[in-house]
C-alpha cells in the first residue's frame, strides 16, 4: 500500500461530474503491417495484460481516509480484470474521420468509476472511410486519471505497450507475478494512520509554510521595486470563459512531423514552442470566425515537466 502524493491528491480533490481529471490520448495503427496483415482484439489483449507488468499502478485502486483527513493510497485491487478496462467498439457507417471523432468525444465525456483502477482502453474498429489514410485501420483511445499520470508519465506508458523494433525477443520477466493481495485496512485503521501522519508531518508542514511566506515575500519585494514585471493574470472574456459542463467535443487535425521540425530549426527554438505557436494560431483563428477575438492576449496555464529539476520521487505528478 502506498500513499499518493500532495500533487497526486489534488487531482482526486479536484474531481468532479462537470470537471472529470481525466486525460486521453488517440493512437491509429496499421494492421497491414502485421504478420498475418491484420490484428485481433484478443492479440491487443495480450499485450496490454503481459505489458502492464511493467507499471504495477495500473492494477491498483484508490483508498480514501474517511473524512479526507489523509491523502488517499494506493493498493493492489483484488477484483482486477483487464477485460474491464479494455473494451472493443465499432464505429458506425460510413467509418470516418467525423464518425472518429464523435465516438471520441462520447467516451471522453464518461467519468471514469473511482472504485477500480483509474484507466479504460478502447480498440475502435471500422476505420474504412479516412481521407488519405488506407481501409482496415484501428484505432486506441487511452483515458487514464490524472492522479494515476502526468504527460511525461503517459510517455512511459505508451513505451511499455510498444517496441521500436519490428521483432523484439520476447522478455521473459515481462509476465506478470501477481502479489499477495492486501486486505484493505479499515475505516478506524485509515484514521489513525492519519493521526500518526498529521503528528510526524506538522514540523514538516510549518518549515513549507516558512518556505513559501518567505519566497512570496521576496516577490512582493522585487515587484514593489520594478525588478520584476507585475503579472496580469485575469482572462480577457471570450466565449470560451463559460461554465464547463460534462460533455466534449474532440477535433483533430493531421500535420507532418517533418514541417514542426523544419520549423523548429530555422526558427532555433524548441518543439513545444513551435507546438504552441500553432495552437495559438488556431484559438486566434476561431475566435476570429466567431468575432470574438478580444485586444488582450490570452491567458495560459501551460504545465512544465519537473522530474530534472526534483529530487528523485516516486510521485505520479511532476509538474
Amino acid at each position: 500500500m502506498k500513499q499518493l502524493g500532495v500533487l497526486d491528491t489534488a487531482f482526486v480533490n479536484l474531481e468532479t461530474v462537470p470537471t472529470p481529471q481525466h486525460i486521453g490520448g488517440l493512437s491509429i495503427y496499421d494492421p497491414s503491417t502485421a504478420p498475418d496483415g491484420f490484428v485481433r482484439f484478443k492479440q491487443v489483449l495480450a499485450n496490454f495484460n503481459q505489458r502492464l507488468s511493467r507499471l504495477p499502478i495500473f492494477r491498483q485502486r484508490l483508498v480514501e481516509v474517511p473524512g479526507g483527513l489523509d491523502r488517499p493510497y494506493w493498493i493492489e485491487d483484488e477484483r482486477f480484470n483487464i477485460e474491464y478496462h479494455l473494451r472493443h467498439v465499432a464505429l458506425p457507417a460510413p467509418g470516418d474521420w467525423r464518425q472518429l471523432m464523435i465516438q471520441v468525444a462520447r467516451l471522453h465525456s464518461r467519468p471514469l468509476d473511482m472504485s477500480r483502477p483509474l484507466w479504460e482502453c478502447y480498440v475502435i474498429e471500422g476505420l474504412d472511410n479516412i481521407t488519405e489514410l488506407p481501409k482496415g485501420l484501428f484505432a486506441v483511445y487511452t483515458k487514464m486519471h490524472h492522479a494515476l499520470i502526468d504527460g511525461a508519465g503517459s510517455e512511459a506508458f505508451m513505451s511499455a505497450l510498444h517496441d521500436l523494433v519490428p521483432d523484439p525477443e520476447p522478455r521473459a520477466e515481462e509476465d506478470y507475478k501477481p502479489v499477495a493481495i492486501e486486505k484493505p485496512p479499515g475505516p478506524m485503521a485509515l484514521v489513525g494512520r492519519a493521526l500518526v501522519n498529521r503528528t510526524v508531518n506538522s514540523a514538516s508542514i510549518a518549515r513549507g509554510f516558512f518556505n513559501v511566506t518567505r519566497d512570496v515575500a521576496r516577490m512582493a519585494i522585487d515587484i514593489s521595486r520594478d525588478k520584476i514585471p507585475m503579472p496580469d493574470i485575469r482572462p480577457p472574456q471570450t466565449r470560451l470563459n463559460k461554465p464547463v459542463g460534462p460533455y466534449r467535443v474532440v477535433e483533430g487535425v493531421a500535420i507532418p512531423l517533418r514541417d514542426f521540425m523544419d520549423i523548429r530549426a530555422r526558427a532555433e527554438v524548441k518543439m513545444n514552442d513551435v507546438v504552441l505557436t500553432v495552437i495559438g494560431g488556431a484559438l486566434r483563428k476561431y475566435l476570429l470566425a466567431y468575432d470574438d477575438l478580444p485586444q488582450e492576449s490570452l491567458t495560459g496555464s501551460i504545465p512544465i515537466n519537473m522530474r530534472k529539476r526534483r529530487a528523485e520521487n516516486d510521485e505520479a505528478n511532476q509538474v
